[in-house]
């Protein structure tokens, strides 16, 4: 939504909201202190960010790559995103015809993409060389 559409809808301007106050409010809301000097104009509200503030990003280095895929296990590994399996079981199948001496195995792994599947990390880590794992958009 428009932040001035907002604020509109509060009933105030993005001027009050930084803090800028407006001659006609601002006389209506000063008052004279002990020494006869008005105060500072205060918002009566003020405004959050609403998104937020992210977390730290931890960064991870990527895994080696194999020097030769000759004679490796390639896994292609589907999350379940609709589409990935077209494209996991495509190029699993494009390296077994077109690549002599790779072994290619396409999976589906349980669960959605947050889900672990310990059965299948247990069967990459026997079996496999490499991973190209399919994860959507």
């Amino acid at each position: 939504m428009d932040r001035r559409k907002m604020l509109a809808l509060l009933g105030a301007s993005p001027a009050l909201v930084a803090g800028a106050a407006s001659p006609t409010l601002a006389a209506s809301t000063t008052d004279a202190g002990a020494a006869g000097h008005p105060t500072a104009f205060r918002p009566k509200f003020s405004v959050l960010s609403p998104m937020g503030t992210p977390p730290a990003i931890k960064t991870l280095a990527m895994a080696p790559r194999p020097k030769s895929l000759d004679g490796k296990t390639v896994y292609f590994v589907d999350d379940g995103f609709p589409g990935t399996d077209v494209l996991m079981k495509e190029m699993a199948a494009w390296f077994n015809q077109n690549i002599a001496g790779v072994t290619a195995i396409y999976r589906l792994k349980a669960g959605g993409f947050p889900q672990v599947d310990p059965a299948l990390w247990a069967e990459i880590k026997a079996k496999g060389d490499a991973v190209v794992m399919g994860v959507g958009h």
